[in-house]
């Protein structure tokens, strides 16, 4: 599509003049800005911090998507999102989420069980560290109808990368004050403890074998893990055995389910 310069510029002069800024004045504004660039159907704003729940800052979906991408998301699967583990390794940039994913990222329970939900042909981010640990995305997404962001689309899109950083880092400065707040009560902020966390000390998972079955679950082979864990393939194996044996499963699908329901409990 061609770049349509009338709308970005005022947009910039409207967002230049704003007195106030909100989440969703933010939000609307690198919407347009966005849309200017390069067509795409969806666009929602999380900010990731750790191990906590992510801020949902801004989106553009209806009642019913927003259930599954925001409100589903957050009460779990982000733990398996290859962009929530990209935002807490505070890496910048712009990225497809092909990019991202483990080798058998779309091949796993959690792809097929939650992400397919999702209907995308492709999302992309851009991830912006705001400081204080915290990680804003800015996910750009493509419907199956839509199909993918051409190889012309995403290279504007990386060229336009550091404003979109820029804005960001104006828009949402301070968010660390919010996770603060939202984080009240559940325990010393210098030992955070994830959802995931409480699940493997539930299930009684040793550290060991929660690393490795939160690799799985992601959508990492038991090649990957060992990698990532600098152990054998074999010792990756075992452990995945030992796991399956000790919660009386013999599947992923049945490990997932039990790790949704415990994350819901």
């Amino acid at each position: 599509m061609r770049v349509d310069f009338t709308a970005l510029f005022r947009t910039l002069a409207d967002w230049t003049d704003a007195a106030e800024r909100s989440d969703g004045q933010a939000g609307e504004a690198l919407l347009a800005m966005t849309r200017a660039l390069v067509r795409f159907d969806d666009m929602v704003i999380f900010a990731y911090r750790d191990k906590a729940r992510p801020i949902d800052l801004f989106s553009t979906f209806d009642a019913d998507d927003y259930h599954v991408f925001v409100t589903l998301y957050q009460v779990g699967p982000y733990l398996l999102d290859p962009f929530y583990h990209t935002a807490r390794a505070g890496r910048a940039g712009v990225f497809r989420m092909r990019e991202l994913a483990p080798d058998r990222f779309f091949s796993s329970e959690y792809y097929r069980t939650y992400y397919s939900q999702t209907r995308l042909a492709e999302e992309l981010g851009f991830f912006a560290p705001v400081g204080d640990g915290v990680t804003v995305v800015v996910s750009l997404m493509r419907r199956e109808k839509t199909g993918v962001f051409p190889a012309a689309e995403f290279a504007l899109l990386a060229d336009a990368e550091p404003f979109v950083a820029a804005f960001v880092r104006q828009a949402w400065s301070g968010l660390a004050e919010r996770f603060a707040l939202a984080g009240q009560g559940r325990g010393r902020r210098s030992e955070p403890v994830s959802a995931a966390d409480k699940v493997w000390r539930k299930l009684n998972l040793t550290d060991r074998e929660a690393s490795i079955i939160e690799l799985v679950l992601q959508g990492h082979s038991s090649e990957s893990i060992g990698l990532k864990l600098d152990i054998s393939t074999g010792t990756v194996k075992v452990h995945r055995r030992n796991v399956y044996r000790k919660l009386g499963i013999s599947s992923q699908i049945q490990l997932l389910s039990i790790y949704l329901k415990n994350l819901q409990a």
